[in-house]
C-alpha cells in the first residue's frame, strides 16, 4: 500500500478534509499518512492522552489512582449518555479515567483536568510520550453555552493531532509506559461504535476513542484482527458528527483494512 491509497479510500468513502495515519504494528508494512499534523480540533479524542497522563503521574507516585475526592458542581455539563457522576460523589482518579474513555464522559474529563492540572498534564505527555503537539487548555462542554472555565486563557484550544494520537496508540499497544494495558482495556470497552467499527471484519477487535462536535467527527485506536495482526489507525475529519457522516468511517475502514490485511479479511 501507498499513502495515495489513503486519499483514494477517503474520497470513495466521502470523508471531507481528512487527516489520517495508518501504522501497522509488526511487519505488515510502513506507516501511511495523509496530512497528519494538521491542527484539527480533537474534541473527545483529547481524553486518551489525559488518561495516559493520569497513569504516568501514578507511576511517578505523584498521584494515586484510588485517590478519591468529591466531584465539583462546576464541572457539570451535558453528555451523549447519562453520566454516572453527580456533584459530591467521591470519584477516584481511576474511575474518572475509565468514564472519560469508555463513556466519553465530559464531567469525568473536567474533573480530571482539575485533579491533574493542565500545564502538568501537558508537560508529562510531551516529556514521557513525545506527544509534542498535544496540549490541555480548556474544559469540555456538552452543548452551548460553553462551560464556565476561569482557568482558560481565552486563546488556546485543546490539541492532539493525528500524528500524536497514532503515536500514543502505538505506545499503548506496545505497553511502552506504565498503565498502558489498563488504558487499552478501557478503550476496548468503548460505548460508541458507529464509525470505524462499522468496517471491521468478523473476529476483529477495536480498542478506540471517538470525538464529536457540530464541526468535526473523529475516530482512532488499535485494530486487532482475528489472526492477531495489529495496526494503529486514526482518522480526523472536518465534517459535523451526524449518523450519515459517521457511517462513512465504516466504508473507509472496510476498504483500508481489507487491502492492508487482504489475506486475513
Amino acid at each position: 500500500m501507498e499513502s495515495s491509497e489513503l486519499q483514494e479510500y477517503a474520497q470513495r468513502a466521502g470523508l471531507v478534509r481528512p487527516s489520517i495515519l495508518w501504522d501497522p504494528l509488526g511487519s505488515d508494512g510502513p506507516a501511511l499518512a495523509l496530512d497528519p499534523e494538521r491542527p484539527i480540533y480533537p474534541a473527545s479524542t483529547i481524553k486518551t492522552p489525559l488518561a495516559a497522563a493520569a497513569l504516568l503521574f501514578a507511576a511517578r507516585g505523584a498521584r494515586r489512582l484510588d485517590e478519591r475526592r468529591p466531584v465539583r458542581s462546576e464541572n457539570l455539563t451535558l453528555n451523549d449518555a447519562p453520566s454516572p457522576i453527580e456533584p459530591g460523589y467521591p470519584a477516584s482518579i481511576e474511575e474518572l479515567c475509565r468514564y472519560a474513555i469508555d463513556r466519553s464522559d465530559n464531567i469525568a474529563t473536567n474533573e480530571l483536568l482539575d485533579r491533574l492540572g493542565r500545564e502538568e498534564a501537558t508537560a508529562i505527555v510531551r516529556e514521557e510520550l513525545g506527544l509534542e503537539a498535544t496540549g490541555f487548555y480548556r474544559k469540555l462542554s456538552g452543548s452551548d453555552p460553553l462551560i464556565e472555565d476561569p482557568q482558560w486563557d481565552g486563546r488556546h484550544r485543546n490539541a492532539h493531532p493525528v500524528r500524536d494520537a497514532a503515536r500514543l496508540f502505538r505506545q499503548i499497544a506496545e505497553r511502552a509506559f506504565p498503565g498502558a494495558e489498563l488504558l487499552e482495556g478501557w478503550l476496548g470497552e468503548q460505548w460508541w461504535n458507529d464509525k470505524l467499527s462499522l468496517g471491521l471484519a468478523p473476529g476483529d477487535r477495536f480498542a478506540h476513542k471517538t470525538g464529536d462536535t457540530s464541526e468535526v467527527t473523529h475516530d482512532g485506536g488499535i485494530l486487532t484482527t482475528g489472526d492477531r495482526r495489529r495496526a494503529a489507525i486514526v482518522v480526523y475529519t472536518e465534517m459535523p458528527s451526524t449518523p450519515e457522516n459517521n457511517a462513512r468511517f465504516g466504508t473507509f475502514m472496510r476498504l483500508l483494512r481489507n487491502e492492508a490485511f487482504r489475506d486475513s479479511a
